[in-house]
């Protein structure tokens, strides 16, 4: 089930405001915090489960989506894969306070941040902001690259930041908004080694805090993801107790 209707205490989105689409099967939050969101001058869209989310989003895609765990007709699990499989957009999990496994699964199937239950929504309201924030610089940096002519190219590895396009070998490797920046960062100076923490800053920036396993998440996934049309690629390296590189030619 899907609610698009705008509270009348909430003051009417811009035009160009960000889309959320808000996916939990507690009605309470739903509202609770869809409430929270369009004061904060967002368009809500939210979803019972995951079945009717799914099509949704597909349907009228949005700028970012919130997803809870555990809801009927299609987990947020499943509901994460399936996205994934056809977008990169960015996703924040909602999982609960004891499940560590729920939040290890849903960033190693591509989750670019989580929260735990039971959750301040002004915590929310800035992880979204800082979510929107980096892919929006993102796409700045690229009109400058773009500008200039300019592609980061590393051996068989292109970063066009103009088309969010990360090329192995003239293949296409679909990375979300965390895990191309967090390319870039490595493959922005070969043979240096990046610790979690300077990663975390390159990925997440000043404000946010995420603890290392979220780091080495993204990174076995994007290794996954490359290795998915290069059985033999090795150009991320981990240095144990140190942090990552991308390995020099």
């Amino acid at each position: 089930m899907e609610s698009t209707r705008p509270f009348s205490s909430s003051p009417a989105p811009s035009p160009a405001a960000p889309i959320i689409a808000l996916v939990d099967d507690d009605r309470n939050i739903l509202a609770s915090v869809q409430m929270t969101l369009e004061a904060e001058g967002f368009i809500v869209h939210t979803y019972t489960d995951g079945e009717s989310a799914l099509q949704g989003i597909v349907s009228r895609p949005v700028s970012l989506a919130v997803l809870d765990v555990k809801m009927p007709r299609m987990d947020g699990m499943e509901l994460l894969q399936r996205l994934r499989a056809r977008s990169t957009l960015p996703v924040i999990f909602l999982t609960s306070k004891d499940e560590e496994l729920d939040q290890l699964m849903g960033l190693r199937l591509g989750a670019d941040d989580y929260i735990t239950k039971p959750f301040s929504q002004r915590l929310l309201i800035e992880r979204i902001r800082a979510l929107l924030r980096r892919q929006d610089a993102s796409r700045a940096e690229a009109t400058g690259t773009a500008a200039r002519g300019a592609a980061l190219v590393r051996g068989q590895l292109s970063l066009d930041e103009t088309r969010h396009q990360c090329l192995w070998n003239g293949q296409d490797i679909a990375l979300t908004v965390t895990e191309f920046l967090l390319v870039k960062a490595l493959a922005l100076r070969p043979g240096m080694v990046k610790s979690r923490d300077q990663l975390i800053d390159a990925a997440y920036g000043d404000n946010i805090y995420v603890d290392d396993r979220t780091i080495d998440s993204h990174i076995k996934r994007v290794r996954k993801k490359f290795r998915q049309v290069d059985d033999e690629f090795n150009y991320i390296e981990t240095l144990y107790g140190i942090g990552y590189r991308y390995r020099d030619e």
